[in-house]
């Protein structure tokens, strides 16, 4: 690749403790909201409402009805995932997802975590907010991607929360908010243009203060990552520190070779990362950046539409040597892709790639001055010389991961979670 067009690809990417408060004592449900419209009118916008999931039968059965009506289309042979899911491997998805799949049980544990809903700038948003049970927890607020949800923080609320139960020290202690993003899952839909990152990470940042922290760390991946990259650089006062596990640094300004002292090993690396992208992966977020409605007909109608565009971004993006379910079980992916298509949010969450596209020039993040840490994993989208990094963040923590990809906290739980406690625990 030309250093000039990999130089404009990663810019593109780059620009692209307090005590808690009560919650409230009403509840509401998906699909079976307790309160009427007029009663939601009634509500006081800053009540925090402790939420389950209950996904309505009738929704259920309709999927399952959809599945069983399912019109593959033709497929050639013998081209594996080449050009996109196999028809194969969707057959045996989807039908394991109509005749075995038990969603209740997937809502049994998730319900096992604390969740809420509270409005912000007009929208209900929803989170878990587990506390731990060490005195001296940090806050921190941790945010997930596309094509992810707060399912991907499954395997670690518990060893952040409750360390000592997870090898770890009660020094170790997180508690740990894990919000929807506006558009994804229970939390509501924008209504306007122009929601983005900067926009969400305000939303996150009043979470947080409404929450009563006034303190608190930062995580995120994928758009978690581009999110709180803007919640560090709007509001640091409150932000104890950046972790990221896709840190993404475009050139430094300024400078009339970004590449010069370089070493060669991290060029080639972040040359083979964009090839990877630029060339095979960057359909889907043309068109969710262009035309996520008319996407979004497809994928809100088809449940196997909405698996095939979901689980083939998983199998690509993990480090899981050419099949999801070397790393991922069949319950996983689904729990994820059913989130999806029992809140409708196939049109809502692609739009957030148009609002960061469309996104006025003039706003620009800047560098981050809170201490930062990146967790690099060997199969992230992106790579960024760590020389790039340091210009664009105060940068405390590098780590070379030995293995996995995007979906970090799913793929390697012990891993992110170890990192994440070394660098906070210089920073508590």
């Amino acid at each position: 690749m030309k250093r000039a067009s990999l130089l404009c690809v990663l810019g593109l990417v780059a620009f692209g403790c307090g005590q808690p408060q009560e919650p409230g004592d009403s509840t509401d449900r998906v699909g079976e909201e307790t309160m009427t419209s007029s009663a939601m009118d009634d509500i006081d916008p800053t009540a925090i409402r402790p939420f389950t999931i209950d996904v309505p039968e009738e929704v259920l059965d309709d999927l399952r009805d959809r599945l069983s009506r399912t019109r593959f289309p033709d497929e050639l042979e013998n081209t594996g995932w080449d050009y996109g899911t196999p028809l194969s491997y969707l057959k045996e998805l989807t039908s394991y997802w109509r005749d075995e799949f038990d969603w209740r049980a997937q809502e049994q544990r998730l319900n096992a975590f604390d969740q809420y809903k509270t409005q912000i700038d007009g929208l209900d948003i929803h989170f878990i907010h587990q506390r731990s049970a060490e005195a001296n927890a940090l806050p921190l607020i941790i945010t997930h991607g596309w094509p992810g949800s707060v399912t991907e923080f499954e395997q670690i609320i518990g060893p952040l929360t409750d360390p000592v139960s997870h090898g770890g020290s009660a020094g170790d202690a997180f508690h740990v908010v894990a919000p929807s993003m506006p558009g994804y899952g229970f939390s509501d839909k924008p209504r306007t243009r122009g929601f983005g990152p900067e926009q969400i990470a305000d939303v996150n940042a009043a979470l947080m203060a409404r929450l009563g922290y006034d303190q608190y760390a930062l995580q995120g991946g994928d758009w978690g990552a581009i999110v709180s990259r803007w919640h560090a650089f709007k509001h640091p006062e409150s932000v104890v520190g950046l972790h990221l596990n896709m840190l993404i640094a475009g050139p430094p300004a300024g400078v009339e070779d970004p590449t010069e002292g370089v070493p060669e090993a991290e060029l080639m690396r972040m040359q083979e990362r964009a090839a990877f992208f630029q060339g095979p992966e960057t359909g889907y977020s043309s068109i969710q950046g262009t035309k996520p409605q008319t996407l979004g007909y497809g994928l809100t109608d088809s449940p196997a539409g909405q698996a095939a565009w979901i689980v083939e971004k998983f199998k690509t993006w993990c480090d899981c040597d050419g099949h999801p379910e070397t790393v991922f079980t069949k319950d996983q992916l689904l729990t994820n892709i059913t989130l999806y298509w029992v809140t409708q949010t196939a049109t809502s969450s692609a739009r957030l790639y148009y609002e960061s596209s469309h996104a006025s020039p003039d706003r620009r993040v800047g560098r981050v001055e809170v201490p930062t840490a990146g967790a690099i994993f060997p199969h992230e989208l992106f790579y960024s010389p760590r020389s790039w990094a340091e210009a664009s963040y105060n940068l405390q923590r590098w780590t070379e991961m030995p293995k996995g990809g995007h979906f970090a906290a799913m793929e390697q739980p012990e891993l992110f979670v170890e990192d994440l406690r070394s660098f906070y625990a210089e920073l508590r």
